[in-house]
């Protein structure tokens, strides 16, 4: 699989339309295989369309589409079990080089990512997502 997103991503570089390297990771059956993924420079992609979208938002159970990006709100015992849910997503950030939009509220921690250099969705914004799901059930935040 790792071949398979080196190429579809030199597709891409090679000045192809998103729809033609499309497969990219359109499926993918598990989050924790999306997960698996590592984010990749994106510069000069065209963003994902809605129909590339949707396949992995059915991965990544109760994120939503809103615009060109994805969000979810996630919910927490007291406010400090948020704060250290939003510092674990900021490791993950740092790791993928990308980094989503974090609010912090009161037992609550709500994620947006899209890619600012494709000014829409990328599989970036899917991976990170699909990392901080994992993050997020592993640690028994909620």
């Amino acid at each position: 699989m790792i071949w398979l997103a080196i190429e579809c991503a030199n597709w891409h570089l090679e000045g192809l339309s998103s729809t033609e390297g499309a497969g990219f990771m359109t499926n993918v059956s598990s989050l924790e295989k999306l997960a698996s993924e590592k984010s990749v420079e994106r510069k000069g992609i065209p963003p994902m369309t809605r129909k590339e979208a949707e396949p992995l938002l059915r991965v990544l159970q109760g994120w939503t589409l809103i615009d060109s990006s994805i969000e979810k709100e996630f919910q927490f015992k007291s406010y400090l079990a948020g704060l250290d849910f939003a510092y674990s997503v900021g490791k993950i950030a740092e790791e993928q080089d990308h980094h989503p939009d974090i609010l912090i509220k009161w037992r609550r921690v709500k994620l947006r990512l899209s890619t600012h250099s494709v000014k829409g969705l990328s599989e970036n914004d899917f991976i990170v997502a699909a990392k901080s799901e994992l993050k997020y059930r592993e640690s028994g935040f909620g």
